[in-house]
């Protein structure tokens, strides 16, 4: 049975006689949010979900990163940390939640290239984090457990090789990242954005950031565009395709994830249509007249 917030409340001393207020936070499609007010302060808990170990997340990581993108200046501080439940007890910003018609304000993908390259400037990660072997696991926990997986994903799995022999190829650098960047998972102050989340968080390639930050806010070509020029300088056509095969790889591996969701997920919420039409997606790029293209481009010189 899951822990519950009062359950929270009671294993932390320094709230003890302070009468802490909770109050549930919606949007998370994981794990438990709450808000609690301690007299003049006001902080964020969160309590794993069920079954997360099944997603690949791993709470040491997490709780390093998180420490780490808040030593970089992108993510609020961890306050308490209850290991034995894996509970974390963050500051709370106050700011407003994102959305994916607040991501597509004018500007906006040039802002979250700023906030993205001042996270792959700070401390290392613990892990790293790879999409393709990801991608592998999430498969065989879904063909070990009878898990229904989107109609046709095994026949993509050729092009998912093609992808990652390009990279292969040309191997680059990884930095910390994010890598999960839902809307939900950016905060505005109104003076600037602030990072939260860092569930999947690992040293990774910085354009699967850019890149899954344009897929999940459904961004157009000259957003896409827009997000590179400001984070390289240029929207160089190498890094362009890197972003765009990437935005790809952030659909086969998250589709499988709501797979899994929709299997042990207690969350009213229809994972198996997220699951579906993640890799609708993907497929229809895999299959596109710009596929080639773009692994041909991963090999030019900016």
């Amino acid at each position: 049975m899951p822990i519950s917030i009062d359950q929270v409340i009671d294993r932390l001393p320094a709230w003890s006689g302070r009468s802490p207020v909770a109050t549930p936070l919606v949007g998370g499609l994981t794990n438990q949010i709450h808000r609690v007010d301690v007299d003049d302060t006001s902080y964020v808990v969160r309590i794993p979900g069920e079954d997360t170990h099944l997603l690949a997340i791993d709470r040491g990581n997490e709780l390093h990163n998180t420490r780490a993108a808040a030593e970089a200046g992108v993510s609020p501080r961890v306050v308490h940390h209850l290991p034995d439940l894996d509970v974390l007890v963050l500051e709370f910003i106050p700011a407003e939640t994102l959305t994916i018609p607040a991501m597509r304000r004018p500007g906006m993908p040039a802002e979250l290239a700023g906030v993205l390259k001042q996270l792959h400037a700070g401390p290392r990660f613990r892990d790293e984090f790879d999409m393709f072997r990801l991608a592998r696991r999430y498969l065989s926990i879904c063909q070990d457990r009878r898990i229904r997986i989107p109609d046709g994903y095994l026949d993509g799995l050729p092009r998912v090789a093609e992808i990652e022999s390009a990279f292969a190829r040309r191997p680059v650098p990884t930095v910390p990242c994010h890598n999960d960047l839902l809307a939900a998972n950016v905060l505005d102050d109104g003076r600037r954005l602030w990072l939260i989340d860092f569930e999947y968080s690992g040293n990774n390639d910085p354009t699967f950031d850019l890149g899954n930050t344009c897929q999940e806010q459904e961004y157009d070509e000259p957003r896409i565009v827009e997000m590179c020029a400001a984070y390289f300088g240029e929207a160089f056509p190498d890094k362009l395709a890197r972003m765009r095969l990437n935005m790809i790889m952030s659909d086969v591996g998250w589709s499988l994830w709501a797979a899994i969701q929709a299997a042990v997920s207690a969350i009213d919420y229809d994972f198996r249509a997220w699951a579906e039409d993640r890799w609708a997606r993907a497929r229809s790029a895999m299959e596109s007249a710009d596929f080639s293209r773009w692994l041909r481009d991963v090999g030019s010189s900016p």
